[in-house]
């Protein structure tokens, strides 16, 4: 089989598009199409259904997609051991981890780790979903809950305490809560139906010290960030984590004898890296950094 037009195929499938692949690939949507065409004439079957509104991969499709993914992960892994025989760290590091860490917390640190390892070409994915490292979706992952399969690495990273916080615009509106029962009183944000929270009751400021069986909150988010951005805004009160209100000069922890709950971020990849040293290089920076932030 054409390596080549194996390559391609893997793109077309990614994108959906002969069109977003060509522009991938920086060739013609032609020479795209020829590729494709060439390679299922050569296997004898259909590998995409033709649709106005974009391609779709047929069951051998499907099939030669998993075999490609798992050529690549595999290239990708010897390309990152030949790179780590040299003396310096370089070459790609892919990160991921969740939308609201990411933004809120490792983007602003990722410069330092830039300045300090020059050589080594870092990119970050959050995202709401987990991507499969065993698969190369990324190099490292961090992650708010420990990892279930069973040939990841795990490295207790941090513990992302939880607390009242509100906007100093909001407290000047508003006033501030002086026990949990005023926050009967108060405009509260709290996770939606739709969100999956690390920890099984991150809405119980709800009914925390309730008159009430329960509060009314005056916005559901399906993410922290969401929240976050939402507290911030001066809409109301949210239970945040610490680390939030460190990146942010406007939040003013409320009712700081209350504790929420903790979740503890986990620092993950692949066993076949343990020995990476961008890992490494990388697993040091973090953990020096919260030590220094004191978690």
């Amino acid at each position: 089989m054409d390596w080549d037009k194996l390559r391609v195929f893997h793109i077309v499938a990614d994108v959906g598009s002969f069109t977003h692949a060509a522009e991938v690939l920086n060739l013609s949507q032609s020479a795209v199409s020829r590729q494709i065409s060439k390679l299922e004439e050569s296997l004898q079957v259909a590998l995409f259904h033709r649709h106005a509104r974009g391609l779709k991969l047929t069951e051998q499709g499907e099939l030669l997609l998993r075999t490609a993914h798992e050529v690549i992960a595999k290239l990708s892994m010897a390309e990152a051991r030949i790179t780590e025989n040299r003396e310096r760290p370089e070459g790609p590091l892919k990160i991921t981890t969740t939308v609201a860490f990411g933004s809120v917390w490792l983007t602003s640190r990722i410069k330092e780790f830039v300045a300090l390892y020059p050589n080594v070409e870092v990119s970050l994915v959050l995202a709401s979903t987990e991507l499969d490292l065993s698969m190369r979706e990324a190099d490292v992952a961090i992650r708010m809950q420990p990892p279930t399969q069973p040939d990841l690495i795990q490295l207790p990273l941090m513990r992302l305490h939880y607390h009242l916080y509100a906007s100093s615009s909001y407290i000047k509106e508003m006033g501030i809560p002086k026990t949990g029962r005023d926050l009967d009183e108060h405009h509260l944000v709290v996770y939606g139906e739709d969100a999956h929270p690390p920890v099984a009751d991150l809405n119980w400021v709800l009914h925390y010290e309730s008159y009430a069986i329960t509060r009314s909150p005056v916005l559901q988010v399906n993410s922290i960030y969401g929240i976050f951005r939402a507290v911030q805004s001066g809409l109301g009160i949210a239970a945040l984590p610490d680390y939030m209100s460190r990146e942010s000069e406007n939040l003013v922890r409320v009712l700081p004898e209350i504790d929420g709950p903790s979740v503890d971020a986990f620092f993950v990849y692949p066993e076949e890296l343990r020995k990476s040293k961008r890992i490494n290089i990388l697993r040091d920076f973090l953990v020096n950094k919260v030590r220094e932030e004191k978690f």
